[in-house]
């Protein structure tokens, strides 16, 4: 999901994750190693074409 930056999200830890970038990128898949920040994980997941 896109949303405009800056960013900060708390977690449910109570700790919070900040991106100053303008526009930022956040996980909905949960399979970011960067979450809730997406680093595009999802794509190494995905099937191959009829697979």
């Amino acid at each position: 999901m896109l949303i405009e930056g800056p960013v900060e999200c708390e977690l449910d830890d109570g700790s919070v994750v900040r991106s100053d970038r303008f526009v930022v990128a956040l996980c909905t898949c949960r399979r970011s190693t960067t979450y809730p920040i997406c680093d595009t994980s999802h794509r190494r997941r995905r099937l191959p074409p009829g697979g």
